[in-house]
């Protein structure tokens, strides 16, 4: 694989040769990554396409967007990645999204969600509503129209994956994501939800994925949680990492842990993951293997599920 370079995206050269992953797992695939020219989503961009996939890149940066389209067929040495600029709130953008995507490869098989707007993280008392639209139409909306737009033709070939990138459902300081985004967040993971138990038989695959602790930010450009109590712990990039890490994972190792859970997407249908969860059950080389916590988790019933954002605390109290 061709070790390629860039002075516009923040990367390294990929290399998933030391994970369970093989080449050419992913043959044959067609994936759409929202979101998918900067961080996160284009960890998951690079990544399915070392393991072989097609991807489309829809994303609102031009500039970095055509970077990723570069970057991706250099590394895999042929016309494997297609840039599309997209703004997931417009209709009229998801439908060129899905003609290009159709016309360039002939289908989709898997649709990860990722795109969001990181500086939709005021807090709920001193945030415009104009924000929480603008959350929603990101994440709510935004998913809708991308699910409606590719999961019928996966419907029809009975073969599909389609995945959201979630996160927590409500503000909890100091974590990343302040009171509109996490709403917004919300919105998305229900409609993600709901949608599994919806295409349930049909041969399409639906879950959701947290990328806690994923990522390779500037901190010193990042949008702070606005307002965090004085008691909160200090703002630091170490705060963001998973338990064990020194600092947050590579992109590019989310983006294998994705590979890796879209592999394993019909045992996770109709539930959620944490990133961690799917490096320790791909045997992800760790950096601090003894120090890394291996949460237990069990997968919550439909109707636990269902319930779930209504439990938000103890309760009642004697």
């Amino acid at each position: 694989m061709a070790v390629v370079t860039s002075e516009i995206l923040n990367i390294v050269p990929i290399d998933l040769s030391n994970t369970c992953l093989k080449k050419g797992c992913m043959d044959g695939e067609v994936a759409v990554v929202t979101g998918g020219a900067s961080n996160v989503g284009l960890g998951y961009a690079r990544a399915l396409a070392w393991a072989g996939a097609k991807v489309v890149v829809a994303d609102l940066n031009e500039v970095a967007g055509n970077e990723t389209q570069r970057v991706i067929n250099e590394e895999n040495e042929g016309d494997v990645c297609l840039f599309v600029k997209t703004n997931i709130t417009l209709q009229e953008d998801i439908d060129n999204l899905a003609a290009q995507a159709f016309a360039k490869f002939g289908k989709v098989d898997i649709l990860i969600n990722n795109a969001m707007n990181m500086r939709l993280n005021g807090p709920i008392l001193k945030s415009s509503v104009e924000d929480l639209e603008s959350s929603f139409a990101i994440s709510a909306k935004g998913v809708m129209m991308a699910v409606k737009a590719f999961v019928p033709g996966m419907i029809e070939r009975g073969h599909g994956t389609v995945t959201y990138s979630t996160t927590q459902f409500h503000y909890c300081p100091p974590m990343v994501g302040g009171s509109i985004y996490t709403a917004g967040k919300a919105a998305a993971t229900s409609v993600i939800m709901s949608l599994a138990n919806e295409v349930k038989g049909t041969g399409v695959n639906v879950f959701c994925l947290t990328p806690a602790g994923v990522g390779r930010i500037d901190f010193s450009k990042f949008p702070k949680p606005k307002d965090l109590p004085a008691d909160a712990p200090k703002f630091s990039p170490k705060m963001f990492a998973m338990p064990g890490f020194d600092s947050m994972v590579p992109p590019e190792a989310g983006g294998a842990g994705m590979v890796y859970s879209i592999l394993h997407a019909e045992e996770l249908h109709g539930s959620g993951i944490l990133i961690s969860d799917a490096l320790v059950a791909m045997d992800y080389p760790f950096p601090n293997p003894e120090t890394v916590m291996h949460m237990e988790s069990r997968r919550l019933s439909d109707m636990e599920l269902t319930m779930a954002f209504c439990y938000m605390g103890n309760g009642f109290k004697k």
